[in-house]
């Protein structure tokens, strides 16, 4: 965040591959806590001098962290998965929530809901308010999302008219963020959908 100029947006998962956390020697089963007490585990790094915490997953016995990040009172935090879990996480910790596209057969294998429509955003994103409400916050969230056609499993090919008209729908639903991914098999292939994109869509907002 200092290097950057305050310009960090950190995204935090609980993670999904049991392989990963057996390579790490890590509690699968304990994720989601682990996952809780590291977002609050960081603010405090970030916020506080002599810190002393002891958990289920971090330990410090007075550790004072600097430099100090540019971003006050620190770097926003992001939270991502499409389950209820993960939303309450963003609406209780965070300062944002990234929902993306997931096919119901996908869903199992992610561990995270499924998300094939604008009509599961919403009712995902009902849950969010619902949820905030309940819990007293009112300070809004981010909400960072993919288009649907424009995910890690797309061909990346755009269809301006299309495209506009599910922003201007995600935009009224309460997304104020978008991510779009434009797969290449080449640097150049890239720099060529980037630029088809920027004449195509950017010109046009």
């Amino acid at each position: 965040d200092v290097l950057s100029g305050g310009r960090l947006v950190l995204g935090v998962a609980a993670g999904y591959q049991k392989s990963e956390f057996a390579a790490l020697g890590a509690d699968f089963e304990a994720r989601n806590e682990v996952t809780d007490e590291a977002m609050r585990a960081m603010k405090r790094a970030w916020t506080e001098a002599d810190v002393r915490h002891e958990g289920r997953g971090f330990a410090a016995p007075g550790n004072t962290m600097l430099p100090r990040p540019a971003q006050k009172p620190h770097p926003p935090l992001w939270v991502g998965g499409n389950s209820r879990r993960a939303i309450r996480r963003a609406v209780e910790l965070g300062d944002g929530w990234m929902p993306f596209p997931t096919a119901a057969k996908a869903a199992p294998h992610l561990r995270t809901a499924k998300l094939e429509t604008l009509d599961d955003l919403r009712a995902r994103l009902a849950y969010l308010r619902e949820h905030a409400k309940s819990v007293g916050r009112e300070t809004p969230l981010d909400v960072c999302f993919v288009p649907f056609g424009l995910d890690h499993f797309a061909s990346g090919e755009v269809d301006p008219p299309r495209f506009r008209d599910e922003v201007e729908q995600l935009e009224e639903a309460g997304i104020t963020w978008l991510s779009v991914v434009l797969p290449a098999d080449s640097r150049r292939t890239f720099r060529e959908r980037l630029a088809s994109f920027g004449e195509q869509i950017l010109s046009e907002r």
